[in-house]
């Protein structure tokens, strides 16, 4: 499930071009950039698919040139124009309030979903056209009366009952919808079935009203992608500032969830395709250890690191939306693992005083390459700090430098084997039916799908062998072992800590699509390739643009990193709303 971080780009957290690869920095597009070279939506109501434009960034781009005059002709900048957005009734309104006001009467679920197509119709095929979400579901309306009827009757499922969530477009629905990972190889792919996620939503009563745009193939395509487009979709835009990138892949789910298009999303990770986004977009969110939500039926890249997770506003959202998602699935083997580690309901461990007496390492390796937010994870320490807790600073994670080079290996064959299987679960329903039919139909209509950037990651997939191959096994195990064993487990270990913090991400960069991604700040590397969980908050704003600071721990250590990065929330509240600034 991507990451730019590691999706499109297996570790898609790109320093900027032209400045020397360091090891604070060596994640997204670096990882895949490093690792190839070491190797060798026209919306028009419910139901409808969002078309890419052609124009993605013109206005933006038009905005530049007359505000630049502007400020040359002021002698100094100008105040950043904003896209003018009509109020919303449903803006910034979190599950627990929209719950409640199911219960008393004040909306219906048909009226949530409704007041959020509008939404979606008003701001993402409009106005500042987000291009967020690829496709709405025709059916939500029915599905949300049908949820009423329940709730009229005395039957409530639990907290998400007539809640709207939108879900990456890699994650299967049995539905009108089809799943597509952003991929035109993929159009009229619908489902047979629903993926284990899907399932477990609409069984707690959740209204999947949608698909969220993303990198396409979860950012596993090129190391010149732009995160968030998708031959689908299009651009997908940073609602804070339009011509800034959302990060990816889950960038749909990112800027929809932020730009309040849905009460919550669900995105889904290899290398940072959760965090980084949710960090680029304002969001709490969850990236789990692997093997508490089953991917069954979600497009893959890596069974070693793939996860499905919740994005939302606050952290309690996020783990609301958690708790509906776990389960043991006889399908995805990974989830045996979880018998035992896993909660239907992560709220119980939100503490407000959760920090008092938390053993919280700095892991400085991550610090040093933009100072603004540097700044920001000092205020973050200090503010930890003052909530009681501990701060071990710095720490440094063992063998950090030396597992992506493994991991992009492991990428490459666990890609091509999950692609296939993939789509042999489809069936007739997929127009392809191997990685290597994709692949071709990308060059036979190479115009239409690689506008911008090319292939070459599915290429490298399609020539590796299978996972009898002994240099998959030797990337297998050296990454578990470097990346667990000998690396989180002895730091985690030694410091006796709770948890390690470093910069999720940087300030958003300006979309390019003729270049690609310009990262210069992650820490998803070791989390991710670990399979360990890691959590996300916002924790300031640079240039109003958002930054988020990662919590992350030992496997099944979910309770313990939400009761931290709650209280944290808490202490801090530096949550704020999009403002739809043009550009800056």
């Amino acid at each position: 499930m991507s990451d730019r971080p590691l999706d499109t780009r297996p570790d898609a957290d790109s320093a900027p071009r032209g400045r020397e690869e360091s090891a604070a920095t060596f994640s997204r597009r670096r990882f895949v950039s490093y690792s190839a070279a070491a190797g060798a939506l026209a919306y028009t109501g419910a139901g409808c698919t969002i078309q890419p434009s052609d124009e993605t960034l013109d206005d933006a781009d038009a905005n530049r040139a007359a505000s630049t005059g502007s400020d040359a002709a002021a002698g100094g900048p100008a105040a950043p124009e904003r896209f003018p957005v009509r109020a919303f009734e449903l803006d910034e309104v979190g599950i627990a309030d929209l719950g409640a006001g199911l219960e008393s009467g004040r909306w219906t679920a048909r009226d949530l979903v409704q007041l959020y197509l509008d939404r979606i119709e008003a701001i993402d095929r409009d106005g500042p056209t987000l291009r967020s979400v690829i496709e709405t579901n025709a059916d939500a309306l029915e599905i949300a009366a049908g949820l009423d009827e329940e709730r009229r009757n005395g039957r409530v499922r639990g907290p998400l009952h007539g809640i709207p969530i939108l879900v990456k477009d890699n994650i299967a629905t049995a539905d009108g919808m089809t799943t597509t990972a952003g991929a035109l190889a993929l159009a009229g792919t619908i489902s047979p079935r629903d993926s284990f996620v899907a399932r477990r939503l609409r069984e707690a009563g959740a209204i999947i009203i949608g698909k969220a745009n993303l990198s396409e193939w979860a950012n596993f395509r090129s190391t010149r992608s732009s995160s968030g487009w998708s031959g689908r979709g299009g651009q997908c835009r940073n609602p804070y500032v339009l011509d800034r990138n959302p990060c990816g892949s889950s960038s749909g789910s990112g800027a929809a969830a932020s730009a309040s298009l849905c009460a919550a999303s669900i995105g889904t990770e290899t290398n940072g395709s959760i965090v980084c986004p949710s960090s680029a977009n304002g969001l709490a969110a969850i990236k789990p250890t692997v093997g508490l939500v089953s991917r069954t039926l979600i497009v893959p890249i890596a069974d070693a690191q793939d996860t499905a997770g919740p994005m939302a506003r606050t952290v309690r959202d996020a783990a609301l939306v958690l708790g509906a998602l776990t389960g043991l699935d006889p399908d995805d083997a990974k989830t045996a693992a979880s018998e035992g580690n896993a909660h239907s309901d992560y709220t119980q461990f939100l503490d407000a005083g959760g920090l008092a007496g938390a053993r919280i390492g700095v892991v400085r390796d991550f610090f040093g390459e933009h100072g603004k937010v540097d700044a920001l994870m000092e205020d973050a320490i200090s503010a930890l700090r003052d909530g009681g807790a501990e701060i071990i600073d710095p720490v440094e994670i063992p063998n950090r430098q030396n597992i992506n080079r493994h991991s992009f290996q492991i990428l490459l064959y666990e890609f091509k084997a999950g692609v296939n299987a993939w789509l042999a679960a489809m069936g007739s329903a997929a127009p392809v039916a191997t990685l290597e039919d994709v692949i071709a139909w990308n060059e036979d209509n190479a115009g239409e799908s690689m506008p911008y950037f090319g292939q070459e990651l599915l290429i490298q997939a399609q020539e590796k062998g299978g996972l009898d191959s002994r240099e998959y096994l030797d990337a297998l195990e050296a990454a578990g072992r470097l990346s667990r064993d000998e690396g989180l487990d002895v730091v985690l270990r030694e410091q006796r800590l709770d948890a390690l913090i470093g910069p999720t991400g940087g300030p958003a960069w300006v979309t390019d699509l003729v270049n690609g991604d310009n990262y210069s700040v992650s820490s998803s590397s070791p989390a991710a390739i670990s399979g360990y969980p890691n959590v996300t908050v916002p924790a300031g704003m640079v240039h109003g643009l958002p930054v988020g600071i990662s919590f992350f721990g030992a496997p099944w250590s979910e309770p313990t990193l939400l009761r931290i990065a709650y209280a944290f929330e808490q202490a801090t509240n530096h949550r704020a709303k999009p403002e739809f600034v043009r550009t800056l």
